[in-house]
C-alpha cells in the first residue's frame, strides 16, 4: 500500500487523478475501436465446477500455471499491482495477461500498462484464484468456491439504462416511491423486500427527473408512466401529513410495510398509514428539484395545477415560518432552516443554505407565474439578495476541510444549482451563480462524477466539462448494484489519504474505477476504500439514470 503522510497532499488530488487516470481508464480506450455509441460492459455470473463442466465440456481449458518466466516479465513492467503474490498467470492474448492471487485477480494490459482489479463477491465467489480459462469474450476465473465468468459485452448506455429502469420497477417501487430493496438472502434478488428510508422523497425525486428526461429524449410511454407514478408519490408526501406545505420523509402502510425503528412516526387519521416526520433539507431539495422538471417536461394541464398548488403550500409554509420547516409538534425540524438570522450558526454550511433557499424560491416563482403568490415569492427572493447578500454567500458553498467533507452536501448543492441556473434570467445574478458553480465544480472534478459534470456544463454553458470522464464513469458503473462487501484498504497500488473521512474511514487520494469501489449513491464518498454489507441490499440504480438522461436531454452526451 502506498502511504502518504502529509496532510497537504489533500490538495494534490486533482493532479494525482490526472496522472493516474492514464493507468485505469480502460473503458474509453478499449472503446475506440467500436462505434462511438458503444463500449465494453463487464458483467459476471457464478458457476459451480459441475455447472462449468456441463456448460463448456472440453471447450475451455483451465490454466493453473505460474511460470517463472511469465512472473519475471510482469514484475519488470513499470506498473503497480494491487498485490505482490501470484498464484497463477495466464495469457488472454499477446498483450493481455490475467494474474491470480490470494487477494483476487487482475487483468493487465501489458503494452498500455492498464490494470483492472476483480475481488469480492461483486466479481468472485472467493478471492483465492487458482486458474483461468478463456471463452471468446469471456474469462473463467477458478476459485475453491467455484468459478466466475467475466464477460465483456458490447453495449450502449441506453441499453444499460433499460436494465436499471426494469430493476426499479421490479424491485424498488414501494407505493410509487423509489425504495431501497433489502435482500433476505444476501445476493439473491428474488428475496427482495422494499423498505422505507429517511430520504425516500429525495431518491424518488431523482428517479422521477431521470424518467422525465428519458421521456423527452426517447418518447417512451413507460418513462412518462414511471415519472407520473413517482411524482404522485412525492405529492402524497405533502398531503399525507395533514399539515399544509409540510412533506413527510416517507410513509408506510400499516400491516404491510416494516416500520424502521428510528425516526418520528405519526398515524394518519384512519390509522391505515404512518408517515415519518423531522423532514430534512435533503427532502426539500428533492421536491424543488423534481417539481419543475416534471412540470415542464411531462405534466398535463390538470397536473400542472396540482403541482402548482402543492409547491405553493410548501413555499408558503417555509416563508410563513421564517424560513423554517415546522413539524406536527410545532417545533422546527433538525435540518429545516434557512433564515438570515440563523444561517451563520453553522458557518461551514452558510453558502449551501443560501444556495438552497435562492434555488427553492426561483423554482417557486417559475411555477407560481401568474398566480397571487408570485409577487410574494419574488419579494422574498429579492430581499434575501438585496438585504442579506444570499447570492454572494453562494460563492462560499463548498468549503473543503480535509477529513470533514460531506458528500451528501455536495449532492444537495448540485441539485440546487440545476434549477437555479435554469430559471434565473438576471445577467448579474447568473454571473455570480456561475462563479459559485465553477468553484464547486473545480473542487469536485477529480471524482469524475457525471451528474456534477453535466449540471456544470448545463449551468455554465462551458465547452469543457470533462465529458470523457463522465462517459467513463457511466460505463464503469456496475450492472450489479448489490451492496457487496468491498475491501480496497489492503491494496498496494492505492495512494492512501493520511486523513480518514468524516466517519473515520480510510480513503484514497484518487477515485478508483467505479466498478472497484463500494456501492454508493452520489451522496457517498467515492474515495472510500471499504464498504458494503455482504450483499444484504440492492441499490435502485437511479444514480446512473439521472446523469445519463439529463446529459442526453441537454445534448452534452450521446
Amino acid at each position: 500500500m502506498l502511504s502518504l503522510d502529509k496532510t497537504s497532499l489533500f490538495r494534490l488530488r486533482p493532479l494525482i487523478a490526472a496522472c493516474t487516470g492514464l493507468l485505469v481508464s480502460w473503458s474509453l480506450l478499449d472503446a475506440q475501436d467500436l462505434t462511438p455509441a458503444t463500449y465494453l460492459q463487464k458483467s459476471r455470473t457464478f458457476q459451480t465446477q459441475s455447472e462449468f463442466q456441463q456448460r463448456t465440456g472440453s471447450k475451455v481449458r483451465i490454466q493453473r500455471q505460474n511460470s517463472t518466466q511469465d512472473e519475471m516479465r510482469i514484475r519488470r513492467l513499470p506498473v503497480h499491482l494491487p498485490f505482490s503474490d501470484f498464484t497463477v498467470i495466464a495469457s488472454e492474448s499477446p498483450t493481455v495477461a490475467w494474474i491470480g492471487s490470494a487477494q483476487g485477480a487482475v487483468r493487465l494490459h501489458t503494452t498500455e500498462r492498464r490494470v483492472e482489479y476483480f475481488a469480492g463477491e461483486r466479481w468472485l465467489p472467493d478471492d483465492h484464484v487458482t486458474g483461468f480459462g478463456f471463452e471468446g469474450s469471456a474469462t473463467w476465473i477458478e476459485t475453491p468456491k467455484g468459478l466466475a465468468r467475466i464477460e465483456y459485452k458490447t453495449m450502449t448506455l441506453a441499453e444499460k439504462s433499460r436494465a436499471f429502469v426494469d430493476r426499479i420497477q421490479q424491485r424498488h417501487n414501494r407505493w410509487g416511491l423509489t425504495a431501497t430493496s433489502e435482500l433476505r438472502v444476501p445476493g439473491d434478488v428474488s428475496t427482495n423486500r422494499t423498505v422505507s428510508t429517511d430520504n425516500d422523497g429525495l431518491w424518488t425525486a431523482m428517479y422521477v427527473a431521470a424518467e422525465c428526461f428519458r421521456y423527452k429524449v426517447a418518447g417512451e410511454a413507460d418513462a412518462r408512466d414511471n415519472a407520473r407514478r413517482g411524482m404522485q408519490a412525492i405529492l402524497r408526501l405533502e398531503a399525507i401529513t395533514g399539515i399544509p406545505g409540510f412533506p413527510a420523509r416517507s410513509f408506510i402502510k400499516v400491516g404491510e410495510d416494516v416500520q424502521p425503528s428510528d425516526g418520528e412516526w405519526h398515524d394518519t387519521p384512519d390509522k391505515t398509514w404512518r408517515w415519518k416526520g423531522d423532514t430534512s433539507s435533503d427532502e426539500i431539495v428533492g421536491h424543488y428539484f423534481a417539481y419543475p422538471i416534471y412540470y415542464d417536461l411531462v405534466a398535463d394541464v390538470a397536473e400542472k395545477a396540482q403541482l402548482r398548488a402543492a409547491l405553493d403550500r410548501i413555499t408558503n409554509h417555509i416563508l410563513d415560518h421564517n424560513y423554517q420547516l415546522i413539524d406536527v409538534d410545532g417545533q422546527r425540524t433538525r435540518w429545516g432552516w434557512w433564515a438570515p438570522e440563523a444561517i451563520w450558526r453553522e458557518p461551514g454550511e452558510t453558502g449551501l443554505r443560501a444556495l438552497h433557499m435562492l434555488s427553492h424560491l426561483r423554482v417557486a416563482m417559475h411555477l407560481a407565474e401568474g398566480t397571487p403568490s408570485a409577487a410574494k415569492f419574488r419579494a422574498a427572493y429579492e430581499d434575501l439578495i438585496r438585504t442579506h447578500k444570499y447570492h454572494l454567500l453562494t460563492r462560499n458553498q463548498k468549503i473543503a476541510i480535509p477529513g470533514h467533507i460531506n458528500h451528501s452536501d455536495d449532492e444537495l448543492a448540485f441539485l440546487s444549482y440545476y434549477p437555479l441556473l435554469q430559471y434565473e434570467t438576471n445577467a448579474d445574478l447568473l454571473a455570480v451563480y456561475r462563479q459559485s458553480l465553477e468553484r464547486s465544480w473545480q473542487v469536485e472534478r477529480p471524482e469524475r462524477n457525471p451528474l456534477w459534470n453535466i449540471i456544470y456544463a448545463v449551468g455554465t454553458r462551458a465547452q469543457e466539462f470533462d465529458r470523457a470522464d463522465s462517459l467513463r464513469t457511466l460505463q464503469e458503473i456496475s450492472l450489479d448494484t448489490i451492496t457487496w462487501t468491498v475491501k480496497n484498504s489492503a491494496r498496494l497500488d492505492v495512494p492512501v489519504d493520511p486523513l480518514n473521512d468524516r466517519f473515520n474511514r480510510k480513503q484514497s487520494l484518487t477515485v478508483l474505477p467505479y466498478d472497484e469501489i463500494p456501492m454508493w449513491k452520489w451522496n457517498g464518498n467515492p474515495y472510500s476504500l471499504d464498504g458494503g454489507n455482504g450483499g444484504k441490499s440492492e441499490d435502485d440504480g437511479a444514480y446512473f439514470l439521472l446523469p445519463y438522461w439529463m446529459g442526453r436531454y441537454h445534448r452534452v452526451l450521446n
